[in-house]
């Protein structure tokens, strides 16, 4: 048997450190025993897929150093491997499970749903809804369908009893099969829901061992119950701890970056974020912090990993990184891999427009052009210092920003000026002076270039890390504070839709 691996990213936003986290992983152990690793897109939510997105994916899990044998630019005998091209492969198996009464067509509306589970919190009882919750009478069946009524396709599920299944760091896991809800495996679009078409995907890309974040734990028996029902053999299946933040809880964007381009940004070098990833719940059997790829997957041992929660703190990471540029890096190659970072064309391009009305020599470059070329910038409460603005002006507009950005996928120039102005609008404040603080988070001051124009460079994560960097600074709202602005910005948001 030859081993195979995947990692399938969803393409909805910049590619996140725990894609590369789980595909090194992934990777690392296919390679160990001689076998193979692919990617494959899943890319079913057709509202937020994008083909900008996926290509980030591609470049940046590349840039890192992993790569697969096959997948949307490798062409195999596996393909298609974007799922939105595999539509009538899922339709296929949709059918064979209702015409072997092993799923069911549901009409319930989203409005009916929400009733049931009132009904049921309301008189105690706790399990997942069931096909006898979910039933409907023949006669009103048939007329939802003779009405064309949208429907979508649910899997049927035991309503007692315990699933059993192994996990490769684990043992044995069980789930008592009464907290286990009627899976939808095809939406009312046609599209399948990441259960039907991972199982079906991994059986017919012949995938072995599936290497994958701990929060599918809870998916196991769905995909156990569907490998049954079709009658295949279920890959192996290993649950990887999560990464958290130095708070413990899961690493999210809100209190930590977590685009691999952010820290390709940050000029970190990619083989030191690679092994940075690689001792998160796994070390070498000497234990060392240094080491390449090529080491890893020479000593790589799946039960080397750890369960407790990994803790991914920026502080460790640069220390590492910086033993990485001193002990790896002679003088000519600190200057090239330099040059590369900061002064490859295709960003210099993307700066020199806007700094050029701004300088009369060269050496003007470096005072203008310095933020972009940054981290975290040097700023302090001092820094926003506003004739007209007071402070609790400055950290509502920082704090509504901050809202702003974390749910904002697109990032060009003209979309964020809307977005602000909207917001600026809705807080009855200039534009001008609504974009003072964010100059200032961005730039380090308000005497700089477009302040759009300036994110749109820098990216959404280091954009985002600023402005929380400068929320910091100023402080950020306090309990009381922040439920009613929580509860003012939910209602400012209703104009960014």
């Amino acid at each position: 048997m030859t081993v195979r691996t995947r990692i399938a990213p969803s393409p909805t936003g910049d590619p996140h450190v725990g894609t590369a986290y789980i595909a090194l992983f992934n990777m690392a152990f296919a390679r160990q025993h001689g076998g193979e690793f692919i990617l494959r897109i899943e890319d079913t939510d057709q509202t937020r897929s994008t083909a900008e997105s996926e290509q980030m994916i591609l470049d940046s899990l590349r840039w890192l150093g992993l790569d697969w044998a096959e997948g949307p630019d490798k062409p195999g005998p596996h393909g298609p491997y974007r799922q939105s091209e595999r539509g009538d492969i899922y339709a296929k198996y949709t059918q064979q499970l209702l015409d072997e009464g092993k799923a069911f067509k549901c009409y319930r509306t989203s409005e009916e749903l929400d009733q049931l589970r009132n009904q049921r919190r309301e008189a105690g009882l706790q399990g997942a809804l069931k096909e006898s919750d979910l039933a409907l009478s023949a006669d009103e069946v048939a007329k939802r369908e003779a009405e064309g009524a949208p429907y979508v396709v649910r899997m049927k599920v035991p309503e007692e009893g315990v699933c059993v299944f192994d996990d490769m760091l684990r043992g044995a896991i069980e789930v008592e099969w009464s907290q286990v809800d009627c899976q939808i495996l095809m939406k009312s679009d046609g599209m399948p829901t990441y259960h039907l078409a991972n199982v079906v995907d991994d059986h017919l890309m012949e995938i072995t061992h599936v290497l994958r974040g701990e929060e599918w734990i809870s998916s196991a028996p769905k995909h156990q119950l569907l490998y049954n029902y079709f009658g295949w053999d279920m890959p192996k299946l290993c649950h990887m701890p999560l990464l958290r933040n130095p708070d413990k809880s899961k690493l999210s964007k809100r209190k930590n970056p977590t685009s691999i381009i952010y820290y390709q940004r940050m000029g970190y070098m990619a083989e030191a974020l690679l092994n940075y990833l690689a001792r998160m719940g796994w070390s070498m059997p000497d234990e060392r912090e240094k080491f390449s790829l090529e080491e890893m997957i020479e000593n790589f041992d799946i039960s080397r990993v750890s369960l407790g929660g990994p803790i991914f703190d920026q502080e460790k990471l640069s220390w590492l990184n910086g033993l990485w540029i001193r002990e790896e890096l002679n003088d000519e190659q600190f200057a090239a891999a330099f040059q590369q970072w900061a002064l490859n064309p295709e960003y210099l391009m993307q700066i020199i427009p806007l700094i050029k009305p701004r300088v009369e020599k060269f050496s003007d470059v470096a005072p203008v052009a310095s933020f972009l070329l940054s981290g975290m910038l040097p700023i302090d409460e001092s820094s926003f210092e506003h004739k007209s603005l007071q402070q609790e002006d400055i950290r509502r507009v920082l704090q509504f920003s901050s809202w702003m950005l974390d749910a904002e996928q697109n990032f060009s120039r003209d979309h964020l000026f809307a977005q602000c102005k909207a917001l600026a609008d809705g807080m009855e404040l200039k534009i001008r002076d609504f974009l003072f603080p964010l100059f200032v988070a961005i730039a380090g001051t308000s005497a700089s270039v477009s302040v759009v124009d300036s994110m749109q460079i820098l990216g959404p994560d280091m954009s985002r890390a600023r402005v929380r960097h400068a929320l910091n600074i100023v402080g950020g709202p306090s309990k009381k504070e922040a439920k009613r602005w929580e509860k003012e910005y939910r209602e400012l948001a209703k104009a960014l839709a």
